[in-house]
């Protein structure tokens, strides 16, 4: 079992920038792959951002490339997710994610633990 605790949600004007954290304990975190995804009302799930066991693998959704950047530190059990450049349509539930697949994958369904959630509000 895989426990995730996300934080560094809030509000900004759009523009503006925000960093989440989520801190993985249950389970060696350097085996696990990492992603965020996130939820706004009304909407289905889709994925962020997610990054391989070592790092040296990413994935970004087109709506965020070149503004969000994900990054983990495989000695404090943590990924990340800077967001720059936040617009309106940024604002969701976003969600941490750890997966035990083989590959890299970008789909919710092979993502077997999940965070609480972590509320992001951007106003324009």
């Amino acid at each position: 079992q895989v426990q995730l605790v996300e934080s560094g949600g809030g509000s900004v004007q759009a523009g503006g920038s925000l960093r989440l954290s989520c801190v993985a304990s249950g389970r060696a975190f350097s085996s696990l792959i990492m992603g965020w995804f996130r939820q706004a009302p009304g909407k289905e799930r889709e994925s962020v951002a997610v990054i391989s066991r070592s790092g040296g693998s990413t994935y970004y959704a087109d709506s965020v490339k070149g503004r969000f950047t994900i990054s983990r530190d495989n000695a404090k059990n943590t990924v990340y997710l800077q967001m720059n450049s936040l617009k309106s349509e940024d604002t969701a539930f976003y969600y941490c994610a750890a997966s035990t697949a083989v590959d890299l994958s970008i789909h919710v369904r092979w993502y077997d633990f999940w965070g609480q959630g972590t509320q992001v509000t951007v106003s324009s």
